[in-house]
């Protein structure tokens, strides 16, 4: 099949359209909530829900777009993305975007999976891991920047102004996507039950994918423990301001940069599997030092932004080159692949969100989820390293 490779920032701005949501209404929340005349709890529903929308609608856009193509299947889910976001910004009850929320994350998961699946279609294996570190630095973005944005169009334009911006990020991804993007893979023209399925039965028997997923995400996801805690361990623990927290939060992009920057020039002259065990032990250790820090009551704004830091550059290193052989393992099933992949992804981080609430301490809980996180994803990486 003849295609034209498209270019790289297009399938960061697909990539980012689901992440940049998941979390960029958070700093709306109180607001809304007052318009609304809504519990905090009702509130939260948005970003649980989101994050679960977004986990359902990975598993759906893989299979299809092996079954009727990349480029079609993108641009409906991109259409259904911004559409939600119109809606979401009139939305005249607190039940009504709950509702919208769910839609836009079925419609921006599609560039999650298909960002992967367009950058696995038109690269060899190397090249994509280089490749896969941008898209991986999309992902991650979105805890990182969105409630910095989101908190500025709040307080200067209102809370539904969030949603305006996502529509129209949404739409512009279309039009571009419309214009520049071919299809990349090869449809079989039709889906069928039975196959959507056994393409998951298969995925899920095979050791090797599931080894790297699990540590891929393990090592990744786990995150969001720390996202949702910052508020608290910044503010409540260590007396900064919540303009604050958004700066530092900011930083943890700066590490997954690096990380991705080391990858994508390393990865040409070295080992991908030295790679791997290098950044899941950058990710381990960093994780374990905030753990004893926190444990021994020395924590500080200084040490919390350098260690998360080295914990993302870590997983700026590792994360590509996990998701690239996860999703390399069976080429008529990349689709379905980066689709499980994302799935597993936004399970481990809507869970790592829901045990950090557990703790009376939110910075233990953190420092426990991210090390157990790094060491059950060591686990798993020699596994799927064994079986590769």
């Amino acid at each position: 099949m003849q295609y034209q490779v498209p270019p790289i920032w297009l399938l960061a701005l697909i990539t980012i359209t689901g992440t940049l949501a998941m979390h960029m209404f958070v700093p709306g929340l109180p607001t809304a909530a007052l318009e609304f005349h809504a519990g905090m709890p009702v509130m939260q529903m948005t970003i649980s829900l989101y994050i679960f929308g977004l986990a359902i609608g990975q598993l759906i856009y893989g299979p299809l777009s092996d079954a009727y193509g990349r480029r079609p299947v993108l641009l409906v889910g991109l259409g259904i993305y911004s559409v939600a976001g119109i809606l979401a910004a009139i939305a005249p009850s607190v039940h009504f975007l709950i509702l919208t929320r769910m839609l836009q994350a079925l419609g921006g998961a599609a560039g999650l999976v298909l960002g992967r699946a367009v950058v696995r279609d038109t690269t060899i294996a190397n090249d994509a891991v280089a490749k896969l570190a941008v898209m991986n630095l999309m992902i991650m973005i979105g805890p990182g920047l969105a409630p910095v944005i989101g908190g500025l169009l709040s307080v200067h334009l209102g809370w539904r102004s969030i949603f305006v911006l996502l529509a129209t990020i949404g739409f512009i991804a279309w039009v571009f996507s419309y214009r520049l993007l071919t299809e990349t893979g090869n449809p079989v023209g039709k889906l069928r039950i039975e196959t959507f399925i056994n393409d998951y039965r298969i995925l899920l028997r095979n050791r090797s994918f599931m080894g790297f997923a699990l540590g891929g995400s393990l090592t990744t996801t786990t995150m969001y423990s720390f996202v949702s805690a910052a508020p608290f361990i910044y503010v409540t623990d260590l007396h900064a301001s919540l303009p604050e927290v958004g700066f530092y939060l900011s930083s943890l992009i700066l590490g997954i940069a690096f990380g991705n920057m080391l990858t994508g020039w390393l990865i040409a002259k070295t080992n991908p599997n030295t790679l791997l065990k290098c950044g899941n032990l950058i990710i381990g250790l960093s994780a374990i030092v905030l753990l004893l820090t926190v444990y021994f009551d020395a924590l500080t704004i200084f040490k919390t932004v350098g260690l998360m830091m080295i914990f993302t550059f870590g997983v700026g290193m590792s994360s590509p080159i996990a998701m690239t052989k996860a999703i390399s393992v069976d080429p008529s099933l990349t689709g379905s692949a980066s689709g499980l992949y994302g799935f597993i992804q936004m399970s481990i981080g809507a869970l790592s969100i829901v045990f950090v609430g557990f703790g009376k301490d939110p910075a233990i809980a953190t420092g426990i989820i991210l090390t157990i996180g790094a060491i059950l994803g060591q686990v798993a990486f020699k596994f799927a390293l064994r079986e590769a």
